[in-house]
Parts: structure tokens; sequence; C-alpha cells
């Protein structure tokens, strides 16, 4: 803790052999950083630029890209800096930042709507109905996190070692005293923000696949195409979303090295792989990724 400004530190003990590995850690998040805003944020000017992809599913995925363009903003600079770092620290008030903006930048889907009713897609998903989606899908994540935040900015810290790479709902445990009602507000949040979304989505997907059972062999095609890897990309992100939180509530110590290749898992898998899943696997922006890259084939 430092004393002239009253600010406490915690120290960063997540990565094995820091001293040894330190350029290996370096190159690899510094990698995936670049690939990672190089890609997300291509598309998304994509579908800024053509008029063709201004249709409520492209504008979904440009929102979906550039949360991961701001989650990896947010993250991946400390994690750089951390692994160049002899000692790496963060203060509590800045590891509490980082939470809150790890934990907010949320997105929802419109599949259900967009296969499952195509005759009402233009009447529901107006431009009003799209603007009023994605504000409440930033800033209710975003509210409801501020709660537990705010209560844990004055609280007393026992514990000055963390051993995560990014401060998250395990940053808890380094207060002297738990809080019920901070825990029971954190299992709501959990509920709320993780797990009803995914059921949600799940009977969503459900419904598709029944309608499409009842079509011809073609439209199945097509669905199971487009929709298997978004739902894969699903239960990946809620199984990493589990395992982050759960880590709070169970008090077994995982081999250290299991731990940080979990961490680095949920920290590098979504934002590198949702521009392949979203922007390659989709025609219409592959249309115009060839026409960047290959100006000089046709499509």
């Amino acid at each position: 803790m430092d004393n002239n400004l009253n600010i406490t530190y915690i120290n960063i003990d997540a990565y094995v052999e820091l001293d040894k590995y330190r350029f290996v850690y370096f190159v690899i998040m510094f990698t995936a950083y670049i690939l990672i805003i190089c890609s997300n944020s291509t598309i998304v000017c994509l579908i800024v630029i053509h008029k063709n992809l201004h249709e409520p599913m492209y504008i979904f995925i440009a929102a979906l890209l550039l949360n991961s363009v701001l989650l990896s903003t947010a993250l991946y600079p400390k994690i750089l800096f951390d692994v160049l770092s002899e000692k790496p620290i963060i203060s509590y008030p800045a590891c509490l930042f980082q939470y809150h903006v790890g934990y907010s930048l949320a997105m929802a889907y419109d599949r259900y709507v967009s296969i499952c009713k195509p005759l009402q897609y233009p009447t529901i998903m107006m431009k009003r109905n799209i603007c009023i989606l994605l504000v409440v899908a930033w800033i209710l994540p975003a509210g409801q996190l501020a709660v537990p935040v705010g209560l844990s900015a004055d609280v007393e810290l026992c514990e000055f070692s963390f051993k995560e790479i990014i401060c998250n709902s395990t940053v808890s445990k380094l207060q002297c005293e738990s809080s019920r009602e901070l825990n029971m507000y954190g299992l709501v949040c959990f509920v709320n923000l993780l797990i009803l979304p995914v059921f949600f989505v799940l009977f969503t997907y459900i419904r598709i696949f029944i309608i499409t059972y009842r079509s011809g062999r073609e439209v199945r095609r097509k669905a199971a195409q487009t929709c298997l890897p978004h739902l894969i990309v699903l239960i990946n992100f809620s199984c990493f979303g589990s395992f982050d939180v759960l880590l709070y509530q169970i008090e077994t110590d995982f081999p250290k090295i299991v731990h940080l290749i979990m961490l680095l898992q949920s920290t590098l898998y979504h934002p590198l792989f949702n521009p392949i899943i979203y922007g390659l696997k989709m025609k219409e922006i592959y249309k115009h990724l060839r026409k960047l890259f290959c100006p000089g084939k046709t499509v």
C-alpha cells in the first residue's frame, strides 16, 4: 500500500515462470492483440461503408465485433505491460474498473427473429428497435455491475496477491470480510447476465431447428451452416464465463498452469475467432473481403 497517496496495489501472480518466459508471453499476447484489432476492425469498417450491409443482422455483428475491440483494448495493453514488468502490479481502483469493463461488454443476438419470423422481420427489427436492443445490451450489464463495484471500492483488503491475469469476480477473495449481500447480488447478476440469456438463446435455437426440420433439405442445410458455428461459440463462451465466475465460489486450487491456460483461452479465443465465424462465414461480408484483399479476382 502507498501511504502517501493512500492507494492499495495488488501483485499479479498468475503467470508461470514469468522471468523465464517473459518475451514468449509478450510475443503471443502482442500478436493476438494486433490480429484482434485488425480483423475485427476491418469487418466493422466494411459493414459501416457498404450500404448493402446496413441490415439488422450485420449491424448486430458489427456491434459484437466492436465489443471485441473495446474489450481487448481494455485488457491487452495492461497484460502486455505486466509481462514486461519485473513486478506486475495494479492499483485496487484500476482493478475494479477493469473488472467492471470486462463484465459489462456483452452482446445480444437476433437470430431467432431473423429465421423463425422472416415475414415479420422488417416490422420487428426497425431502426428504433435495433437501437434499443444495442443500448440495452451495453447499458444493462454496466448498470447492474456498477453496484458491486461501487460497494467494493472502500472495503479493506487483507490479501494483496492476485492469481489472475485480469481482474474478475475473484477480486472479492482479497477482501478481509466476505459480504453475504454482495455474494447474493453477484449470483443474481450471474444468473441474469449469463444463465438466463444462454437459456433464451438455446430455446430460440431449438425453435429454429424444429422449424427448419419441417422444411426442405436445403433449408436445413443452410440453417445448420449458419447456426451451428454460432451455437458452438455461445456454449464455449458460456463455459468460460461460468468458470470465471464460479472460481470465486469454489475453494479448490487448480494447478497454476491449468489455471493460466484457461484464463488465456477465455481472453484469446472469442476475439480471435469471432471475425471468422461472423465474417468469413457470412456470404455478403466474404464478398467484400475478397474485393478488398483480392481486387483482381471476381466473386
